[in-house]
C-alpha cells in the first residue's frame, strides 16, 4: 500500500514515516510539510532517522495524494478538514489521528467519506480502543447509581483539553448507556455547584511534563469504584495504529469508519 503522511515535519509525522518503513505491506510514496519548512527537500528517511529512503519532503499535496492510496494524517483540524476534501478527490484512505476537531470539522469529514475511505479517531493505539469497547460495555452494564469519571493527564505541550482520547471515552461511555454525551458532559467544576446530577459524564484534565498519556475512567458507585485505566509510554503505538488502520481500510468501500471497526470491537 502506498501512503503518504502529512504534517511530516513533526513529532508524530516523524514516528509514522518510522512505522511506515518498518510495516510488511506498505511503504512512503509521500512526505509533505507546512508551507515554508526549513525541512523541504531533505529525504524523509534521514529526517525520520531511519536512513535513506529517496522520498523528498515536499509542500505541495496534490501529486502526492494522486499516485498515493492512502494518506496518514496528524495535524491540525483546518489542516485535517482540507487534507480531507483532497483525499475526497483521490478518493484515498484518510486516517485522521489530530485531535481537537469540532461539530463543523465532523460534518466535512463525513462529507468526506462520501467518496473517500476516512477512518478517524482520538487515539490510534489498540489498547485505548480496546478500553472504550470495555467502558462501553460496563457503562451499558451498570445503572446511574454508578457515577462516571474520566481522568486524563498530559504533557505540558498539549494544546487542547479535554484529550480526543478522553472525549473518545466519554463517547463510549455515553454509548453504553444510550444518551448523548453533548447532554450529559460536565467538562468544568469551579465554586458551589451544587450536588452531582445523576448520569454526568465528568472531566478532569491534568497537564504537566512529559507524560505521553495517561487516562482513566472511574465508575464510583455505591460503597465501591471500578476504575478502568491504560496508560502510553511511547508515542510509537499511535503511529503503529495508524498504519494499521490504513491497511484495514485500504480494500473497503468508502465510508467513515473508527478504529472499533478496525479491530472488530463494535459488538462489545
Amino acid at each position: 500500500m502506498r501512503l503518504a503522511v502529512v504534517g511530516a515535519g513533526g513529532r508524530m509525522g516523524r514516528m509514522l514515516i518510522k512505522a511506515i518503513a518498518e510495516t510488511e505491506g506498505c511503504r512512503l510514496v509521500g512526505a509533505i510539510a507546512r508551507e515554508g519548512s526549513e525541512l523541504l527537500g531533505h529525504d524523509a528517511g534521514l529526517m525520520a532517522g531511519i536512513g535513506l529512503l529517496e522520498v523528498d519532503v515536499t509542500d505541495d499535496p496534490l501529486p502526492i495524494f494522486a499516485q498515493a492510496d492512502g494518506v496518514l494524517d496528524f495535524t491540525t483540524p483546518s489542516a485535517t478538514v482540507a487534507f480531507a476534501a483532497l483525499a475526497a478527490q483521490a478518493r484515498i484512505v484518510h486516517v485522521i489521528g489530530t485531535t481537537g476537531l469540532q461539530d463543523d470539522d465532523f460534518t466535512k469529514l463525513e462529507a468526506a467519506a462520501r467518496h473517500a475511505r476516512v477512518v478517524q479517531s482520538g487515539n490510534m493505539s489498540l489498547g485505548v480502543n480496546l478500553l472504550a469497547g470495555l467502558v462501553r460495555k460496563v457503562a451499558a452494564t451498570l445503572g446511574d447509581d454508578y457515577d462516571i469519571e474520566i481522568l486524563e493527564m498530559h504533557h505540558r505541550m498539549k494544546v487542547d483539553a479535554p484529550s480526543g482520547t478522553a472525549l473518545l471515552l466519554g463517547e463510549a461511555a455515553a454509548q453504553g448507556r444510550k444518551v448523548s454525551l453533548k447532554d450529559h458532559s460536565v467538562r468544568v467544576r469551579d465554586g458551589h455547584t451544587g450536588a452531582r446530577r445523576p448520569g454526568d459524564i465528568g472531566f478532569a484534565a491534568l497537564r504537566g511534563g512529559t507524560v505521553v498519556g495517561d487516562h482513566t475512567v472511574m465508575f464510583a458507585g455505591p460503597g465501591e469504584c471500578i476504575e478502568i485505566s491504560h496508560r502510553a509510554e511511547d508515542r510509537s503505538i499511535f503511529a503503529r495504529g495508524a498504519v494499521r488502520a490504513a491497511l484495514w481500510a485500504f480494500d473497503k468501500k468508502p465510508g467513515y469508519y473508527t478504529m472499533a471497526d478496525v479491530l472488530g470491537l463494535n459488538g462489545l
